[in-house]
């Protein structure tokens, strides 16, 4: 069979009560594009039937696939492995709560080829956020992005929306040398992304609100700031001329 136009991956980790609706939605709308496609779904180690219910789905529609890891990697180890086995020439990532719905990836590919690597923003002018955070967290996690500009990849006013878009030979050259597993591997990808010279746009989109979200604030978000020294210590002799 020839190779989909298209990969979509979605981590996942004990999400059986939404990952059905969600695998219908997007399997609904890329058909209506007549857009060539592979719906891949890492289940991260999960203890519940999130797994079972993507098989099932898939019995029906060959282009959905299940990944499973034999234990809880992160988010970043799971779309890591879903990217490292997707076929498609363009490789798109998102949350299994569609807070970033799917119809927004029609204002991800106008971007290419002028750029390598497009990633949505809830924070640049044009972006609609229709159910907001909590204010505790909405405000740690714009603090968060201020260190990420400041000691990591200035420029970027959101790095942390879970929709990006990558062409396959940007997502080859990148996703091997990412080392963090967990939330910070976001401001990894983008750092050796540059790294690397390819050409990354920031475009607004539409986005809500999921209270079923996995980050912890207030555990997670320490470690997310250690990620950040950590990213620019292994990443120190990265450059052009890493294949």
């Amino acid at each position: 069979m020839p190779e989909p136009f298209l990969s979509v991956i979605i981590p996942a980790y004990n999400e059986a009560e939404r990952i059905g609706p969600t695998l219908d939605k997007i399997a609904e709308y890329l058909a209506a594009k007549s857009m060539s496609y592979e719906l891949l779904v890492v289940d991260d180690g999960g203890t519940d039937a999130t797994a079972s219910i993507v098989t099932a789905v898939s019995a029906k529609n060959p282009a959905v696939r299940l990944i499973r890891l034999d234990k809880n990697l992160g988010k970043g180890g799971a779309v890591k492995r879903g990217v490292m086995e997707s076929k498609g020439e363009m490789v798109f990532f998102t949350d299994a709560d569609l807070s970033t719905p799917i119809e927004e990836i029609e204002k991800f590919f106008p971007l290419f080829p002028a750029y390598d690597i497009v990633i949505g923003s809830r924070a640049i002018e044009g972006a609609n956020i229709e159910v907001h955070e909590p204010f505790i967290r909405e405000t740690l996690g714009k603090l968060f992005n201020k260190f990420v500009r400041v000691l990591c990849v200035p420029g970027f006013v959101d790095t942390q929306c879970g929709a990006k878009m990558f062409t396959k030979a940007a997502a080859r050259a990148i996703f091997p040398l990412i080392r963090t597993e967990r939330f910070s591997f976001d401001v990894e990808v983008l750092f050796v992304a540059r790294r690397l010279g390819f050409k990354i746009k920031e475009t607004p989109i539409q986005w809500f609100y999921s209270a079923n979200t996995t980050v912890r604030t207030f555990t997670d978000g320490p470690r997310m700031l250690w990620d950040i020294l950590f990213i620019r210590w292994i990443h120190r002799n990265t450059t052009k001329n890493v294949a």
